[in-house]
């Protein structure tokens, strides 16, 4: 399961209606390889549902996940942050070992 914290939930809300995407766009979270720490995060919208996508709800988001990436996502909090200390989408992933500076990229 992928929670959504109301920050973030807020957040993607207001960046599907900016996109111009329809309600049934639901948010796809990918991990791909890549970045400083070998893993990174992705986040698209999605009208489709592929083979083997894990649908996950909260706080009214659907959340798209296929089946590799959900090996490194499981019990991974969406978080938004408009802080100071940097601006946009956070993810707290009890899976990772080790992450980046950035935030954006994370090892197991």
């Amino acid at each position: 399961m992928i929670a959504v914290t109301n920050k973030a939930k807020d957040k993607i809300f207001e960046l599907r209606k900016v996109d111009g995407h329809s309600d049934n766009h639901n948010l796809r979270v990918l991990v791909k390889g890549g970045g400083c720490s070998g893993l990174m995060y992705d986040l698209e919208f999605d009208a489709a549902t592929k083979d083997g996508d894990e649908v996950f709800e909260d706080k009214g988001i659907k959340i798209l996940v296929d089946k590799k990436s959900l090996l490194y996502l499981l019990g991974t909090t969406l978080d938004f942050s408009d802080g100071l200390n940097g601006k946009g989408f956070q993810f707290i992933n009890p899976n990772a070992t080790r992450t980046c500076g950035c935030g954006e990229s994370f090892s197991v």
